[in-house]
């Protein structure tokens, strides 16, 4: 169930990117963005952070090592596969080349 991004005037001008699910439903709210082309710039960019992005558990209940330390980074397998992501993995067209072999 694919959800889409809409592009809203943000109240005190500029643009911000409401990001819906499949229902319709609110699932996220950008910041503002100046300009239209820059909004669009912002949908580019949450795609891929979405698409490849970690999780980084900052809440109060997270299992920290070291109370203070930096927040525990949530791995996710790609597509399937049982590989995960790393906080130091290479570029982004080197892991779709490695993807690409598989």
């Amino acid at each position: 169930m694919a959800g889409y991004f809409e592009l809203v005037d943000a109240p005190e001008g500029g643009y911000r990117i409401r990001m819906m699910d499949g229902a319709g439903n609110l699932a996220a709210v950008s910041v503002t963005f100046p300009t239209k082309k820059a909004a669009v710039a912002g949908v580019a960019q949450a795609r891929e952070i979405a698409g490849t992005g970690l999780i980084r558990d900052g809440s109060s209940d997270a299992r920290t090592a070291v109370p203070g330390s930096t927040p525990r980074v949530i791995r996710r397998p790609l597509g399937g596969s049982g590989r995960s992501l790393t906080a130091t993995g290479g570029s982004l067209a080197a892991g779709k080349r490695s993807r690409a072999r598989n």
